[in-house]
């Protein structure tokens, strides 16, 4: 009695749908001594896909099989197809697609030896082109100023020093002359001075006597640093009394006192006329 042969596996549903059966690899029935013997259809290119679980025992071999297929790796370019796992066709063509991206390439070195070349070429270039005659000019008189600044600083500090050596701080000047004022025992009368913040005063010790120390008070000065003005004292006759009067000198300035009554006072405005002719004859 004639017995079909049954096969175990069966041929994946998605196989039968999707890939077409050539004309050569037809199903065929063929009766040998008696028995049909029937012979499956090949696709022509074999897809890996999940055969359906025919039973319960069966789902754990699914399950490792999934796992087995959705393993990837991806970043294993060399290994060789036999050792690499299967996997599911989807994540496949994933996994070539994002292959397939092209990676950002370095850039040349040609690239940047040009920004090299270019920067000495423009280097040269500024060096080699000539300087404008504006710029020495500027250079020149900023030179000129920085030495005159310096110039300027180092004799203040040079006249200020000798001044302190001569006058002291405050500036003060001392001097001794005969003037008829109580030097009746042959000593002569005694002046200072002072530059005292800037306020100009004038001390008499007539004959030497410190007891009848008389004050004169001198002119406010109103300039920078005017506490280190130097004050001096000259006596000349300035009105033809035949008495030597006081005169203040400071800053190029005169102050005049007349020598009048065992005593200094200041100039009288119908005095000031005959007191700038003598001065002008003078030279003072």
């Amino acid at each position: 009695m004639p017995v079909l042969e049954a096969r175990d596996s069966i041929t994946p549903r998605s196989a039968l749908r999707y890939r077409p059966i050539s004309g050569e690899n037809a199903k065929t029935g063929k009766r040998t001594g008696g028995t049909v013997t029937t012979t499956a259809a090949m696709p022509v290119a074999q897809r890996a896909s999940r055969p359906k679980a025919r039973s319960a025992g069966t789902q754990p071999q699914a399950q490792d099989d999934i796992a087995e297929w959705q393993r990837i790796e991806v970043d294993d370019e060399d290994e060789p197809a036999t050792e690499r796992p299967v996997m599911s066709t989807q994540r496949a063509v994933r996994t070539r697609a994002s292959k397939a991206i092209p990676k950002a390439k370095p850039l040349p070195r040609s690239f940047f030896s040009g920004i090299t070349l270019g920067a000495s070429t423009l280097q040269r270039r500024m060096t080699k082109r000539p300087a404008h005659p504006l710029l020495y000019l500027g250079i020149g008189m900023l030179g000129m100023l920085t030495l005159w600044s310096v110039l300027t600083a180092a004799i203040t500090w040079f006249h200020t020093t000798m001044d302190d050596i001569h006058y002291g701080r405050p500036r003060t000047f001392q001097t001794d002359q005969f003037v008829g004022h109580g030097e009746n025992n042959g000593v002569p009368s005694h002046f200072i001075a002072i530059n005292f913040h800037g306020r100009i005063e004038v001390i008499e010790m007539p004959g030497g006597d410190a007891t009848h120390a008389r004050i004169y008070m001198g002119p406010q000065l109103y300039v920078d640093n005017s506490d280190l003005v130097p004050v001096t004292l000259a006596f000349r006759d300035v009105n033809g009394d035949h008495k030597p009067d006081m005169i203040v000198q400071f800053q190029g300035s005169q102050v005049i006192f007349i020598n009048d009554a065992g005593s200094f006072r200041p100039l009288r405005p119908e005095e000031r006329h005959q007191v700038e002719q003598f001065l002008q004859q003078t030279g003072q």
